[in-house]
């Protein structure tokens, strides 16, 4: 148990940043409207006997507004650069020039943007909910220190109002993401 608020604080603080983080790297992967290189980082590649990250055996760059290029590195892995973005699940079929990768973001449908609008929901839920077990475990450990006589009854009520007050916040900006992502995801 963290001797003080402020340590314990720290810790939420830290646990719920993680969640926030992990929400923004799935976010990256939803596609909008615009060439976006992180859309493609999620996709690993099987190459020289094991799966490796695609941006580990090539460059990613914008080539254009709807048109990524991926510049592999190695021609004998380019088949399968071009295999993996195709069976990615993300909509895209990949057109390898040599080394170099076209990948065409074709125009979202509304069916689409409607898909790529829940899965946002879901992954901010996710996200609500690692934010929430965060708070479950700060609570937890408010009430064993109270328990213990490590803090007073006053202390551990003003203890979890603060914890409250954090979790809200971060439920807030679980909320913003979502709103901001769901309007670039409807853009047309």
């Amino acid at each position: 148990m963290p001797a003080d608020l402020a340590a314990l604080k720290r810790d939420l603080t830290r646990r719920m940043d993680g969640a926030m983080e992990t929400l923004r790297k799935e976010f990256v992967g939803l596609r909008t409207g615009r060439a976006n290189p992180a859309l493609l980082e999620p996709i690993r590649v099987e190459a020289y006997g094991t799966e490796q990250p695609l941006n580990q055996l090539a460059n990613i760059a914008v080539a254009g507004p709807g048109l990524l290029s991926v510049q592999v590195w190695d021609r004998a892995v380019t088949k399968a650069v071009e295999v993996a973005i195709r069976d990615s699940g993300l909509g895209l079929n990949p057109q390898a020039e040599g080394q170099v990768i076209r990948v065409p973001l074709p125009q979202l449908t509304q069916e689409r943007r409607n898909e790529l609008a829940k899965a946002a929901g879901r992954y901010a839920e996710g996200a609500r909910v690692a934010i929430r077990g965060v708070r479950r475990d700060g609570m937890e450990q408010v009430k064993n220190a109270d328990k213990k006589g490590e803090i007073g009854q006053d202390d551990a009520k003003s203890w979890s109002d603060e914890i409250q007050k954090l979790t809200d916040q971060y439920i807030k900006n679980v909320d913003q993401a979502l709103a901001e992502k769901e309007k670039d995801i409807r853009q047309v």
